[in-house]
């Protein structure tokens, strides 16, 4: 329980962080993809970066935007669902790093 307690306090926080995801109240901020991705897109100039697949077949994307700097991480499950995981600012693109080269 303690556990489970910490864990969705930490979500919370994630969510709350940032430019996009700033809200006046310590909830998950989710919604159906389109509206959320017109959001970030809209509001911040915000444009996928990247993307992947997570566990329970639910898609992780970094949004950003290169003219602010800002960026937003979300997580969209099966139903269409999409929250705000992070966000903030100070986005930056880093060249490749060659394989076994150090960081």
């Amino acid at each position: 329980m303690k556990q489970a307690r910490a864990l969705c306090a930490a979500l919370a926080v994630l969510a709350m962080t940032g430019s996009a995801a700033a809200q006046p109240t310590h909830t998950m901020v989710c919604g159906a993809r389109e509206d959320i991705v017109a959001q970030l897109t809209t509001r911040f100039g915000e444009q996928v970066r990247s993307i992947g697949l997570a566990p329970r077949n639910r898609i992780v994307e970094v949004f950003a935007s290169e003219e602010t700097g800002s960026r937003t991480i979300t997580v969209t499950s099966v139903d269409g669902t999409t929250c705000l995981m992070a966000s903030g600012d100070y986005f930056e693109i880093l060249a490749p790093t060659p394989r076994g080269a150090p960081l």
